[in-house]
């Protein structure tokens, strides 16, 4: 493989030391960007993007064209590829988003779910990630992702996206044991699809615990966390002469870093709700935090942006182990060129804290 020339967002995850603090953006290749869009519109509709490896590529390259300050590249693909190839019919409404054409809904249900071959029944997001990494070109690392198992099940028993999330739930507290049961299923999944992304050429793997932080203290570390932890233990960690590092990130996980961090994984992700000093304090020993400006500080003017990107890098302090990056997904109506000035403050004020 080719030589990377730009190694500070895996160097940061790794603690090692770095010229300016890299940063990527949950969410950097979509709906915000003109270029994608008309991408998309070339695709038909969303899915077909997902599923054609040389379209998501081109959108997964459009923001590092327009923004040569990015640190990394985040395949373009979505949480939910995993559940469809069980054969729940993944398809998407206009206004109403994700939704299955089966819907988990009991034992039998679980019982029936295939664990998907990843270069088998995945392999349009293998060739997107092979594709993806020879147009790179050493360029900046690229990241895998997943969703997590508890939430790839809550899309899965909900039938959709959720509010409540009242049939998760139930089945929860009702039938803990089915609920079990799917999570495991859903875990050997996960790690069966993010070492196949590791192997087609993801140089670092995200989890996207989109709805831990829906659960309660004691749900989130028997449904959510352990089976994270599972995967983390059962991922390639070293491939192509490097460590391959695993970010973590539950949406509303704060109260529970100190778990997350004995997981065995790199890093963790943090929303904005969460002071990232106080998380460096708490574990920032022991893992690299990623993080965590609030994606509608996006919509102020960039002396806006650039005010809070310093804040949040002060209150990190001196040294490695941060990347910097939304507390979640940048939004559609975001103007394009406040994100490049949220970029350019990144590494323009962050120099300091690495003399």
């Amino acid at each position: 493989m080719t030589a990377l020339k730009n190694d500070r967002f895996l160097r940061a995850l790794l603690k090692q030391p770095v010229d300016v603090t890299p940063v990527w953006m949950m969410r950097q290749a979509g709906r915000y960007l003109p270029e994608y869009r008309a991408t998309r519109a070339k695709a038909g509709d969303f899915m077909s993007l997902c599923m054609n490896p040389e379209l998501a590529c081109e959108v997964t390259l459009q923001p590092l064209d327009r923004y040569p300050q990015l640190d990394a590249a985040i395949l373009f693909s979505d949480i939910l590829t995993i559940p469809d190839a069980m054969g729940q019919g993944l398809f998407f409404e206009a206004g109403e988003g994700p939704r299955f054409k089966k819907v988990v809904n009991n034992q039998a249900d679980i019982d029936a779910l295939p664990i998907p071959d990843a270069e088998k029944d995945l392999g349009y997001v293998m060739d997107a990630v092979r594709t993806i990494r020879r147009e790179l070109n050493g360029r900046v690392p690229l990241i895998g992702f997943s969703g997590s198992p508890w939430t790839l099940a809550t899309y899965m028993v909900e039938g959709g996206s959720s509010r409540d999330f009242r049939k998760s739930k139930a089945m929860l507290y009702d039938n803990p044991q089915a609920m079990h049961a799917l999570l495991d299923k859903l875990a050997q999944s996960v790690t069966a699809y993010l070492n196949g992304q590791i192997m087609a050429g993801a140089q670092a793997v995200q989890i996207f615990d989109s709805w831990g932080g829906a659960l309660s203290a004691a749900a989130y570390q028997e449904f959510s966390l352990a089976y994270m932890k599972k995967i983390v233990d059962g991922l390639i960690r070293e491939h192509d002469g490097r460590r391959v590092p695993v970010i973590l990130f539950t949406k509303g996980g704060g109260l529970w870093l100190e778990s997350m961090a004995d997981t065995g994984a790199e890093a963790l992700g943090l929303d904005w709700t969460c002071d990232i000093g106080s998380a460096r304090a708490r574990v920032g020993s022991k893992v690299a935090l990623q993080g965590n400006m609030d994606p509608s500080v996006l919509y102020a003017n960039p002396a806006a942006i650039r005010a809070e990107v310093g804040r949040i890098l002060a209150a990190y302090g001196n040294g490695t182990g941060h990347v910097f990056n939304l507390g979640h997904g940048i939004t559609p109506e975001v103007d394009p060129a406040h994100a490049g000035a949220f970029f350019e403050a990144v590494h323009e004020l962050s120099a300091q804290y690495h003399a």
